[in-house]
């Protein structure tokens, strides 16, 4: 494992503020509407369909805190995202990010080698502007630029606020996207962190190799790129070589290339997060309970029960700024493909360095059951 410096070493070509949004293809967005709402406790936001002008499709926002998830499904076979489904199952296709201006981002992205998805559209109307444009990225994910602080609509132009039946659940306590993850092929890690860094003037955080996350069948490579401000980091994995088909390489088996393999969302208080999505039917990985044998041993004192940890199957691991606590769901679609991290930092800034090996154990037992391994 190499830790570079926490210090601003590049140039960042334009202010990026945040994640503004995921936005995922579903081939039904009702259902994964629902789904997200009853099992994650994101509440409607708004809407666009066929019933307010637009034909081609429809989308669903949802809202936790200050996270928005969008979820899109084509209602015509030449729309894009109809391939994408066929080429993917239900998955992450746009990670959209806030900033100044979608054209100024849009064109400095262009002019370091980056290829272009949507051009430059500001929309004017009574609510104000609204620009969004759009990059391709690693596989047929994009990064969409999304300038909307003058504006005063409902989410976006041709969209309408969501009025959905009230679902009967506990609060899951979530607030805020943390990081996404990437796979991409073996050997295409290093490109996509040099993409990151030329194009937008990220910089490297940490890297992993397979000394650190490996087993006796399989390995993983893994370096964090991070924005100027820490709100957007992005870390991307590739498979390392091995006896048998590590987890990254049977993601990039169904997913039929590379794409986003989770989300992780920050919680104020995991151990109520944890419960409220157990009880709303939400499946994790399991920890073996030898795991927090020497729990306090190798992470110090922390504020935390041990004993409730254990019974909820939270990870901990610490660093030289302070401690996280984390734990991460089974895959959310048939596809072993997409799941979701649930983060608290408690100072930490890392990624759970010390539970990779517990973590990527667990994956490999599941990839067994599903005869993958």
């Amino acid at each position: 494992m190499a830790y570079i410096s926490t210090e601003w070493k590049g140039k960042e070509y334009f202010p990026i503020h945040d994640f503004h949004h995921v936005e995922y293809f579903v081939g039904n967005a009702k259902q994964a509407v629902h789904f997200y709402r009853s099992a994650f406790g994101f509440e409607p936001h708004a809407y666009c369909g066929p019933e307010t002008g637009v034909r081609e499709k429809v989308s669903y926002v949802l809202k936790k805190n200050k996270q928005f998830f969008i979820f899109t499904t084509p209602l015509c076979s030449d729309h894009p995202g109809s391939d994408w489904l066929k080429n993917h199952g239900d998955g992450i296709y746009d990670i959209a990010m806030s900033v100044d201006c979608d054209q100024t981002a849009y064109d400095s992205c262009i002019a370091r080698g980056a290829k272009g998805v949507d051009t430059p559209n500001v929309i004017t109307d009574e609510n104000g502007e609204y620009g969004k444009s759009s990059i391709k990225t690693y596989g047929e994910t994009i990064h969409s630029f999304i300038y909307d602080s003058n504006y005063n609509g409902h989410w976006a132009p041709g969209f309408k606020p969501l009025d959905l039946p009230h679902i009967p659940n506990q609060d899951t306590h979530l607030i805020t996207i943390d990081h996404i993850v990437g796979n991409v092929e073996e050997g295409k890690m290093d490109e996509w962190q040099e993409f990151y860094e030329k194009v937008f003037g990220f910089t490297t955080f940490v890297r992993f190799d397979e000394t650190d996350i490996s087993t006796q069948y399989s390995a993983l490579k893994s370096i964090v790129v991070r924005s100027k401000n820490w709100k957007v980091k992005l870390p991307i994995n590739e498979p390392a070589s091995g006896k048998k088909k590590s987890q990254i390489e049977e993601y990039l088996d169904f997913n039929e290339g590379p794409g986003v393999q989770h989300v992780a969302i920050l919680t104020n208080d995991i151990i109520k997060s944890i419960i409220a999505l157990r009880a709303n039917g939400v499946d994790f990985l399991d920890v073996p309970d030898t795991y927090y044998d020497s729990l306090e041993d190798r992470v110090g004192p922390i504020d935390e029960d041990l004993e409730e940890l254990k019974k909820l199957k939270i990870l901990v691991d610490r660093d030289e700024e302070g401690y996280l606590l984390q734990l991460f769901t089974k895959p959310l679609e048939d596809r072993p493909t997409l799941f979701i991290e649930i983060i608290q930092r408690k100072g930490s800034r890392g990624f759970g360095q010390g539970n990779f090996q517990a973590l990527f154990e667990s994956i490999e037992r599941e990839q067994e059951l599903r005869g993958n391994l």
